[in-house]
C-alpha cells in the first residue's frame, strides 16, 4: 500500500471517529434536554399534565431514530459502487474490523461521495483551464474540439481543497535525460 492509500485510510478512520464523537455529543445533548423537559414537566400543576401529546424534541427525537433505522435498512438492499470486499480489504488494513455489513457500505457511500465530490472539483477546474485556452486562442481560429481533458494538475488542485498533496512522479520523457543514448558498453 502507497503512502497516498494509507493516508486516505487514516483520514477515513478519523473521520469515522469523528462521526462517533459526534453521536455521542449528540446523545449526551439530547439526555440533557430530556432531563430538563422531564424536569419542567413535573413542575406544571397537575391539571396540564393529561396533555396527551409528547414534547416536540421527543417527536423530532421519534422521526430522526426512525429515519436513520429506514437508511440503515436501505444499506442492506443498496449495491455501492465501491464493492464491499475492496472496502473490507482498506478497512481491515488501517485496522478496522466489523462483521456488520451496513457500516462497511455507509463507508462505501461515504467514499463514493468523497470521490465524486474530488471529480467535480476536478472538472471545474479543468473547465477554468480550458477556458483560459479558448480565450487565448480565440484570436486566431475557434477550438473545433470541446472535450474536456482531465489532467494531473486539475486533480492536484481538487485534492489539494481537500488537504491531500498528490505529487505525480516525473515522467520518463519529461526527464532531462529522455531520447539521449545510453552508453554502448565494449566487449
Amino acid at each position: 500500500m502507497n503512502q497516498q492509500q494509507q493516508q486516505q485510510a487514516i483520514l477515513q478512520q478519523q473521520a469515522i471517529q469523528q462521526q462517533q464523537l459526534m453521536q455521542q455529543q449528540m446523545v449526551q445533548q439530547q439526555q440533557q434536554q430530556q432531563a430538563l423537559q422531564q424536569q419542567q414537566f413535573l413542575q406544571q400543576p397537575q391539571q396540564q399534565q393529561h396533555n396527551p401529546s409528547p414534547p416536540p424534541s421527543m417527536e423530532s427525537r421519534h422521526d430522526d431514530d426512525a429515519q436513520l433505522a429506514e437508511f440503515l435498512s436501505s444499506l442492506m438492499d443498496y449495491t455501492p459502487t465501491i464493492p464491499d470486499n475492496l472496502v473490507e480489504y482498506y478497512l481491515g488494513k488501517s485496522g478496522f474490523q466489523c462483521p456488520d455489513l451496513r457500516l462497511t457500505r455507509l463507508v462505501a457511500v461515504a467514499t463514493q461521495k468523497f470521490i465524486s465530490e474530488v471529480a467535480s472539483d476536478a472538472l471545474q477546474h479543468c473547465k477554468a483551464r480550458q477556458s483560459a485556452v479558448v480565450r487565448d486562442n480565440k484570436r486566431d481560429r475557434q477550438q473545433k474540439d470541446k472535450r474536456l481533458v482531465l489532467t494531473m494538475e486539475d486533480l492536484s488542485k481538487a485534492m489539494r481543497e481537500y488537504g491531500v498533496n498528490m505529487k505525480h512522479p516525473e515522467y520518463f520523457a519529461d526527464s532531462p535525460s529522455a531520447g539521449s543514448v545510453p552508453a554502448s558498453r565494449e566487449k
